[in-house]
């Protein structure tokens, strides 16, 4: 999907940070019309009337997309009231940030559901239309961390190793079925934007600006990519991980480039 024009996307957890600003870029090539889905009703409420006042076409739902009956009554709204998602960018995600045996139940239930389980209810959705249509594109935000391991991230990696499974997978069978419809997987390592505050990470593995991590995600969705993994290195961490034994990835990964301590001053967003 080359061109935006007189289409309209979706994307959640789009009322702040790489969703909002995934849903600005879109506009401004000449989307027809956003929708925005997030749980903030203050930020849903101020980006909307920003990209509006702009001149741009913002349709906005207050959704909690861990409680799948409000995701089918939604998702009906915007089907009835704006029409046909033609992309859909599943985005929203949240991180508890600690060791497992700190989690509690509510912790692993959140981060599960949220991170991956919502992401395939939401596509459920909308993908019969792109299906009939022939045409669409989900884009499925996992991360780096669900290609590799992680000392206090274990569900969050839990949860985007699914995503990843289950996105690609996707793919094959839409593929398989010459059903039109494009999937793309977005893999990046830690992006800039509030959620992972306190993370620190070093120059061979710099943590991604928000904006550059947007506009390589669009990038993708014009390219008809499979996947997109940033930064560049990130392309090799499957081989990798695949040829060297555990101990030499703990090694190299985990102590050498330092990926195991990034969550040693973790805050988060407040």
């Amino acid at each position: 999907m080359g061109q935006f024009n007189h289409k309209t996307a979706l994307i959640t957890g789009a009322a702040s940070g790489i969703g909002k600003l995934m849903g600005k870029q879109l506009l401004q090539k000449g989307l027809e019309t956003l929708v925005i889905w997030d749980i903030n009703e203050q930020l849903l409420n101020t980006t909307t009337e920003e990209l509006t006042q702009q001149g741009f076409k913002v349709v906005p739902y207050l959704v909690d997309i861990m409680d799948t009956n409000a995701v089918i009554a939604a998702a009906a709204k915007v089907k009835n009231e704006v029409g046909k998602v033609d992309i859909l960018i599943n985005n929203a995600g949240i991180i508890v940030g600690k060791s497992f045996a700190e989690h509690t139940h509510t912790d692993i239930q959140r981060t599960m559901s949220i991170n991956c389980s919502a992401l395939m209810h939401i596509t459920k959705e909308f993908l019969p239309d792109m299906m009939a249509s022939k045409s669409g594109h989900i884009v499925n935000i996992a991360s780096a961390a669900g290609m590799a391991s992680n000392p206090k991230m274990s569900v969050y990696v839990a949860s985007k190793w699914g995503v990843i499974g289950w996105s690609d997978s996707l793919r094959l069978e839409m593929q398989q079925g010459s059903h039109g419809v494009n999937i793309t997987t977005v893999t990046p390592y830690y992006i800039n934007t509030g959620m992972f505050d306190g993370v620190k990470s070093n120059a061979l593995l710099p943590i991604l600006a928000p904006a550059l991590a947007a506009e390589q995600i669009i990038r993708g969705i014009e390219k008809n990519k499979r996947f997109v993994r940033m930064p560049a290195i990130v392309y090799c961490l499957p081989f990798i991980k695949g040829i060297l034994p555990a101990s030499w990835f703990d090694l190299i990964v985990g102590k050498w480039l330092g990926v195991y301590k990034t969550m040693d001053e973790f805050k988060g967003r407040v």
